[in-house]
């Protein structure tokens, strides 16, 4: 499969997932797979290929070296721009589970996330 076809792939995988993710309340995902004639074999497959591509993407990210500060050995952050990527697999359609909000940041995240980032999510929230 070349890349272009992979990629057009990509975008209706998420889009069905997306959809599937909307689904209505009650509704199990078999049930929907079932409703809207889509292998589950497949539609989790994409599924699995999807997340990894967003973890790797995350890994990345959090693998980049922190700058320390001068004083006390502080790590400073900075942001850093991935230009028209988006580390989003459906952003038109997100809506948080749960936010937190302090002072110096925001982090709205659903409620499939994985414990690990999760707890990262929490750490940094707490040192912010």
């Amino acid at each position: 499969m070349d890349k272009s076809t992979h990629e057009i792939r990509l975008a209706q995988w998420k889009q069905i997932i997306e959809q599937c993710q909307r689904r209505p309340e009650g509704q199990s995902a078999k049930q929907w797979l079932e409703e809207n004639r889509i292998n589950d074999k497949s539609y989790y497959y994409w599924q699995r290929k999807i997340r990894r591509g967003i973890y790797e993407r995350i890994e990345c990210s959090t693998a980049l070296p922190s700058t320390s500060a001068q004083k006390n050995n502080a790590v400073s952050f900075a942001e850093i721009s991935f230009g028209n990527q988006s580390m989003e697999p459906f952003p038109s359609s997100f809506q948080p589970t749960a936010v937190i909000k302090t002072a110096k940041a925001t982090v709205a995240m659903s409620d499939n996330i994985s414990d690990r980032l999760l707890d990262r999510i929490l750490q940094e929230v707490n040192h912010a």
